[in-house]
């Protein structure tokens, strides 16, 4: 039998060292490296990926490098499967093609997907290891409600946009594809759900069985008629519930409406107002329908955004007031009164896309616009420039990557 062979041991001062140096030092975790042959497949397979899209010259991206890498190994720990939580980055110099399919115009981005979705709202927490996986653990955590009787459902909050789901049982398709879109929009809705007994009961109250229902505070209940199982429908029929025609902006939520790229067309009220608010998202729907994905409907607190009414010459005691915002300038509604005058706040917006609203401010009149005989008077004058531009994401921040060009 041959005898077992140690070998010599170094000092035990040494090997504490070692040791020590070993406990503080765990293996670091490799970032997924994304590119054309392999980005869909990894993002496809990832229930929830974080991607950071980066250029080595960037200094905030070199800031973030070891902090992003950190945080990969913290959350790792609690979500070892490789398919739960995927860390992955992109070199944007090296894969231009992949930065122009996200619309990357800043270094750092990070961006959320899940199942190779790229969410709306990109990751603008802070830039900590604490805070990134915090974010993760929130994005993992389950986003639906388990209702237990009819008094939890009228008794909802009923200014919030809620999205309920009957169903038999959990086990399904119809809950899977709920789930998946609850995971998708839990920012802009809260999701709840309900099983078994409170379906009979729901029967008797008139309620459809394994519908979608949206329980709001001044319209009536709508129910989901379509399938259950057609993601892409139910998707499109929650987006439009959960997501207001007329949103309001904050200063929480600036920076990433203000990156859109759109103009502003923003009500600014009381917030007690709701006459006035109530009235602009009838005027909007009515008139502007056709003009969404063209300019963004907000409305704003006047207490709050008083710097923009100041730059505007309003105060707080002229609301409501009707503006827009074109990043460039700003151009006032001549009067609220006016909302309701057929196609008057259509007319409004159009002259923003025309350019005749920074003509006018500049030139005067368009002469098209002066009565017969009447003489061309040189009104030119020096329109406010954009307020909420300074919303938009900072240059101590970001690497910014080009200028947009707005009216």
């Amino acid at each position: 039998m041959r005898p077992a062979i140690f070998p010599l041991l170094p000092d035990p001062g040494c090997l504490l060292l070692l040791l020590v140096s070993w406990l503080f030092n765990p293996a670091r975790s490799e970032i997924t490296s994304l590119d054309s042959g392999n980005i869909d497949d990894i993002l496809n397979n990832a229930d929830v990926a974080l991607v950071n899209f980066y250029a080595d010259w960037c200094r905030f991206s070199q800031m973030l490098h070891p902090i992003f890498e950190e945080a990969s190994n913290v959350i790792k720990e609690e979500y070892p499967d490789k398919n739960q939580v995927v860390f992955a980055r992109v070199d944007c110099d090296q894969h231009s093609d992949i930065a122009q399919r996200y619309r990357i115009s800043k270094y750092p981005t990070l961006k959320l997907f899940r199942n190779g979705m790229m969410m709306k709202r990109e990751y603008r927490g802070q830039r900590s290891v604490t805070a990134i996986a915090d974010y993760i653990r929130q994005q993992k955590s389950n986003p639906i409600r388990e209702v237990q009787d009819l008094e939890e459902i009228s008794s909802l909050d009923r200014s919030r946009r809620n999205i309920i789901g009957y169903f038999e049982q959990k086990d399904s398709d119809n809950y899977r594809t709920f789930e998946r879109v609850a995971n998708i929009l839990h920012d802009d809705c809260v999701f709840l759900s309900a099983f078994g007994k409170i379906i009979i009961y729901s029967y008797l109250f008139g309620k459809a069985n394994e519908k979608y229902q949206v329980p709001s505070e001044n319209a009536p209940d709508m129910v989901y008629l379509g399938s259950l199982t057609n993601f892409d429908l139910i998707y499109a029929w929650t987006q439009d519930k959960c997501v207001p025609l007329v949103r309001e902006i904050t200063f929480e939520n600036g920076e990433e409406l203000t990156e859109e790229g759109l103009p502003f067309l923003i009500l600014f009220h009381m917030k007690d107002d709701l006459e006035s608010l109530e009235k602009f998202q009838q005027e909007v729907a009515r008139q502007l329908i056709g003009e969404k994905g063209t300019i963004n409907f907000l409305h704003a607190d006047c207490d709050k955004f008083r710097h923009p009414l100041l730059h505007i010459q309003k105060t707080p005691a002229d609301c409501p007031v009707i503006a827009i915002d074109s990043f460039r300038h700003m151009y006032v509604f001549p009067d609220f009164s006016d909302l309701s005058v057929p196609g008057k706040l259509k007319q409004f917006v159009l002259d923003l896309h025309s350019g005749k609203l920074h003509r006018e401010f500049h030139h005067g009149p368009d002469p098209t616009d002066v009565a017969p005989g009447q003489p061309i008077q040189d009104l030119a004058s020096s329109p406010p420039e954009s307020s909420f531009q300074k919303l938009a994401p900072s240059e101590h921040r970001y690497t910014l990557l080009r200028e947009k060009d707005e009216l």
